[in-house]
């Protein structure tokens, strides 16, 4: 009926328009408002794409513009202050003041239901100390490495120069070293804007190893020298997945893949990229091993670790194993959460693959200490960290430290438009387009990365003095507690007690052969000589 309705309505326009042309005095506004309506209308009822425009023309045509919006219709008026996602106003609305230096102080008390079931809070001491006013540095490779790297409880975590624009990355690099903490530079190679800043680098290698690679895309040892030796790159780290695409190569769409990209990553122009999900010749965790001992070396015996989002629990345990079985120990590990974020992923991925941040740390953490590894391996957390309380839990859980990636994009200033794949970010952050990223300016985001990485390590030492302790390395699982239930609360240590074997029911694997697996029924096992 509206069909119908509408095609003649736009025959009795199309009828009015050819009997008064422009010159009969009809006003030239109804020529310009006419003509398109008939041309849209006309368009709509031909093409076979979309039934919803061939039953309803032109009209159909405002369903797709409340769509586009519908992101900021709801982050603006929609949503309250505690349920965005993936994170919501309060949160943002802290890393904010803090990037700025506003007062972070709130007025009539928290507006989170401290009665439901999951909620968690610090234990707090009767007799609090007073909160550090220096950080307390985590040593990585003091064991293995000739140049052991003091790193920040929290650092920048892993974004290339290709997710993130030049600009982006030139603020971060600055504001690393303003604060004096470590910048991850994702696995899309070391950039000029990495450099630029003077910050501490941290170089990720991916599986497609961008920036040492040879024509066909495998591991190039002289090429990875001559960057790894650069005196701003601190670490190597070796990206075996992320918390946002466990399993799946990097994505980075066509459009971002600008000349200089290209240049940077050996790859060409205008196409998209996607990395392998693995590494090429790493098929077990003696061959990893050899690989991370070959990195070592190469860059000058500086600490070298890996990255990855927990999967298989056995994976873990075999690796090391292998640590003890070769002697070749990784100075660290990041444990990344399956709540981590990326800028682009498989829908089915990012909410279905991959362990949350709590129980692969827990995993890792333990099996390491069972292993008589775990003060040679330091180990840091990644997965929306962005608070003090956010430093506080992971660290009682076991981390040494921890990455942010979204807090410090925030301290930026992130507006969390969700369009990080689309190279149109409002914002001027995750995107190649130089109309949009000339609006950032370094000057002035470099200043504000900095303040949110020191009122966020000022908050994490006040919620420390306020449990009663002075040194992070004292936080235990039981500083932390959880309302597991509407009559009962339990600590993290409750959860998670160190002994706690990380297997089937009865603390071993149903399909583990004789032999395998040692480290989750025994806690026998001895560190390397």
């Amino acid at each position: 009926m509206f069909r119908l309705a509408y095609l003649g309505l736009l025959l009795g326009l199309s009828l009015v328009l050819a009997a008064t042309p422009p010159a009969s005095g009809v006003p030239l506004a109804v020529w310009l408002l006419g003509l398109p309506v008939l041309f849209v209308g006309a368009h709509d009822i031909i093409q076979r794409r979309h039934a919803l425009l061939r039953n309803y023309p032109l009209v159909g045509h405002f369903r797709y513009v409340l769509e586009r919006v519908r992101p900021e219709i709801r982050q603006y008026f929609g949503e309250s202050d505690i349920d965005g996602v993936p994170l919501d106003r309060e949160v943002r609305s802290l890393v904010y003041r803090r990037a700025k230096g506003d007062p972070e102080t709130v007025p009539f008390g928290t507006k989170r239901n401290l009665a439901a079931v999951g909620v968690e809070w610090a234990a707090h001491a009767m007799y609090p100390r007073p909160a550090r006013t220096e950080e307390a540095r985590v040593v990585v490779g003091e064991a293995t490495s000739a140049q052991p790297y003091a790193c920040s409880r929290l650092n920048i975590a892993a974004m290339s120069y290709g997710a993130l624009g030049d600009t982006a990355i030139r603020a971060l690099s600055r504001g690393a070293r303003l604060g004096g903490f470590a910048h991850n530079t994702g696995e899309g190679g070391v950039s000029p804007h990495h450099l630029a800043g003077g910050g501490d680098l941290i170089w990720q290698l991916g599986t497609a190893y961008f920036g040492c690679r040879d024509r066909e895309g495998r591991f190039d040892p002289e090429k990875f020298r001559d960057v790894a030796q650069h005196p701003n790159i601190k670490m190597i780290e070796l990206k075996l997945s992320q918390g946002g695409k466990p399993g799946y190569g990097g994505v980075l769409p066509a459009s971002k893949v600008s000349a200089e990209i290209a240049t940077i990553r050996g790859v060409r122009q205008g196409e998209r990229v996607m990395s392998p999900s693995r590494h090429p010749g790493i098929d077990s965790p003696v061959a990893l091993l050899h690989f991370i001992a070959q990195l070592r070396d190469l860059s000058g015996r500086k600490p070298v670790g890996v990255k990855l989002c927990v999967g298989a629990e056995r994976d873990v345990v075999e690796l090391i194993e292998a640590m003890i079985k070769t002697g070749i120990t990784l100075d660290y590990i990041v444990v990344d959460g399956a709540e981590g974020g990326t800028g682009a992923a498989p829908q089915e991925f990012t909410n279905h693959v991959g362990a949350p941040l709590e129980h692969g740390l827990v995993l890792v953490v333990d099996t390491l200490r069972r292993a008589g590894l775990r003060d040679m391996t330091k180990v840091f957390a990644s997965g929306r960290i962005l608070t003090g309380f956010d430093l506080l839990r992971a660290i009682a859980l076991g981390a040494d430290g921890c990455f942010s990636g979204r807090g410090m994009m925030l301290a930026l200033g992130c507006i969390q438009a969700l369009r990080c794949n689309t190279n149109d970010c409002p914002v001027g952050i995750a995107t190649q387009d130089p109309a949009l990223t000339r609006a950032l300016d370094v000057g002035d985001k470099s200043v504000r990365v900095k303040r949110y990485h020191e009122a966020t390590i000022a908050s994490f030492h006040s919620l420390l003095g306020a449990v009663g302790l002075s040194d992070p390395s004292e936080l235990r699982r039981g500083h932390i507690l959880r309302r597991v239930s509407m009559m009962h609360i339990a600590s993290l240590a409750e959860l998670y007690p160190d002994e706690h074997e990380r297997g089937s029911r009865d603390g071993s694997y149903a399909d583990a052969r004789p032999g395998q697996h040692a480290l989750l029924r025994s806690s026998a096992s001895q560190p390397p000589s």
